[in-house]
Parts: C-alpha cells; sequence; structure tokens
C-alpha cells in the first residue's frame, strides 16, 4: 500500500499557517502568482517550512496581466464582492500546485479556508467539493480537502495551539510587503491578534 502524502497551500497568513502547523504536511507550496505581497508572503512560509521540516515548494506564475483587485493595484471587476477579490484565484491556485503535486506523488492537497471567506463563492465548502470532484475525476485522482470552512481564524489559532511566533509572523496585507496597516487583509490580523489576546 502507498503511503499518503499530504500537501498544503501556505500563503503566509494566519490560516495557512495554522493549517501548516496542524497538518505537519509532507509539503507545502506557496504561490507567486504576481500578486504585490509575494515576497514576504514567501519569506514568512519559507520560515515556517524550516522551523517545522517541511519541503517548501515556491511555484512563480506570472497572471499579474489578467488579476484585478488591489492584490495587483487594479481596479476591482463589476463582480467583485471586496476590493482584494481576484477572479478565479483558489481555482488557479489549486490547478498550479495539483500541476506540482502530481509530479511529487501528493494524495491530498489540503487548504485552509475560513468561515469569514465565505461572501466568496471560492471561499465555501461547496466550492472546495466541487473542485474536489473535479480533480479526483481526473488521472492521479488528487483530493482537495478544507476541514476550515465552519471555524474563524481566531479558533483555529486556539483549537490547533499553534504558537504566537508564528501567529505575529503571519503576513496578510493585500497591498505591500511591508503591512499596511489598513487593507482589510492588515485589519484581519489585527482582530485575530486581538481575539487571541496577543496583543
Amino acid at each position: 500500500m502507498e503511503s499518503l502524502r499530504r500537501a498544503v497551500l501556505l500563503s503566509g497568513g494566519v490560516d495557512s499557517i495554522c493549517l501548516t502547523y496542524n497538518l505537519r504536511p509532507d509539503i507545502a507550496y506557496t504561490i507567486n502568482y504576481g500578486q504585490i505581497p509575494a515576497q514576504r508572503e514567501i519569506y514568512v512560509s519559507a520560515f515556517i517550512c524550516e522551523k517545522l521540516g517541511i519541503e517548501h515548494r515556491i511555484l512563480n506564475v506570472d497572471c499579474s496581466e489578467i488579476g484585478s483587485g488591489n492584490l495587483v493595484n487594479k481596479e476591482s471587476t463589476k463582480n467583485s464582492p471586496s476590493e482584494e477579490w481576484w477572479p478565479y484565484r483558489n481555482q488557479l491556485l489549486i490547478t498550479l500546485a495539483l500541476m506540482d503535486a502530481i509530479k511529487k506523488d501528493v494524495s491530498e492537497l489540503h487548504i485552509a479556508s475560513v468561515k469569514s471567506d465565505s461572501f466568496h463563492r471560492d471561499g465555501t465548502s461547496k466550492f472546495y467539493k466541487l473542485m474536489n470532484d473535479l480533480s479526483e475525476y481526473q488521472e492521479a485522482g488528487i483530493k482537495i480537502i478544507c476541514k476550515t470552512t465552519e471555524f474563524y481564524s481566531h479558533e483555529l489559532v486556539q483549537q490547533f495551539n499553534v504558537p504566537s511566533e508564528y501567529i505575529l509572523m503571519a503576513h496578510s496585507c493585500h497591498v505591500s510587503n511591508i503591512a499596511c496597516g489598513r487593507c482589510s487583509g492588515c485589519l484581519k490580523q489585527i482582530r485575530v491578534r486581538q481575539e487571541v489576546d496577543l496583543e
């Protein structure tokens, strides 16, 4: 029987750090898809992987030309539910990770998406079920697993008992490699720190 190989998508934000800390996968994928804060996301993710002894794979695929919203400093599309929304981004990131994961004999790709992400359709449990059905249908049958959609970010920190140094290291800013303190990503980060008594 083949051994189970697990991978995660690790962005360097609170949610994916919590998942990675709890799961201790074989591989963590950080994807530079052309987003402005990619450099810091990669730095934080590399730090986490080194601490946990996880293979860190960085995929560089510049899609900034077709992106929108403040992650690429462009106007949002008319369909956008929020200023940071990048159309089909989660679908894109999963697909890119799968392209490498199939070569690494990965059996499961785990994603961290929380309750507050559900106003995006690609942040819902239904979306991840559909992505799983599509991925499992294809040749390698890799499972897409997201078990965090019923939790808020601070609940993941508490449930997984994630060390404070990892949470303080997290980078969620949408507009800069240095936290701006004003965008929705930074405000979420501040709120999580308050909720788990780190500030």
